[in-house]
């Protein structure tokens, strides 16, 4: 009898000890995936790599006219299509922004950066307010869009 609990406390303890190195190594693996940070508007880690700045300059107006496009879609029956456009367009576009606002001098960054940001707030806010339905907020987000694009682009 004494051998037999002998063996089930060996079990137990490996385990436990098992268990414990399982769920370090899971958190180690999150930290290293996630680095536990979160996004927000100058999280300027997304570029494409292999994108130079004239690359990004001769397609930004393009990716600008996308998301303006969406305009027509914004119409109750068709918000959820709106939202996809502006996902795709919205991603395209803040790619080449961050292209071309790396390159800029340290001078003229924090500026564009903060019409970066207004910016793609203002996208989040539409896709929220075309998820919310609200007319009246998709109205305000897409007009704040079009100012703060207008801007940039003069800027730049």
């Amino acid at each position: 009898m004494a051998l037999r609990f002998q063996f089930q406390f060996h079990s137990h303890t490996s385990r436990r000890t098992s268990l414990v190195l399982y769920s370090g190594s899971i958190l180690a693996f999150r930290e290293a995936i996630f680095n536990g940070g979160t996004a927000n508007a100058f999280d300027f880690g997304v570029t494409a790599p292999d994108q130079t700045v004239e690359e990004a300059e001769g397609v930004i107006k393009g990716h600008a006219q996308s998301l303006l496009r969406v305009k027509d879609l914004l119409e109750p029956e068709t918000l959820k299509d709106a939202q996809k456009a502006l996902r795709k367009s919205s991603s395209y576009l803040k790619q080449d922004l961050y292209t071309i606002i790396q390159a800029k001098p340290g001078s003229a960054r924090p500026q564009l950066r903060k019409l970066y940001s207004i910016l793609f707030n203002s996208v989040t806010r539409l896709d929220y307010a075309a998820r919310d339905k609200d007319m009246t907020r998709v109205r305000e987000c897409y007009d704040n869009i079009v100012l703060a694009l207008d801007e940039i682009l003069s800027r730049l």
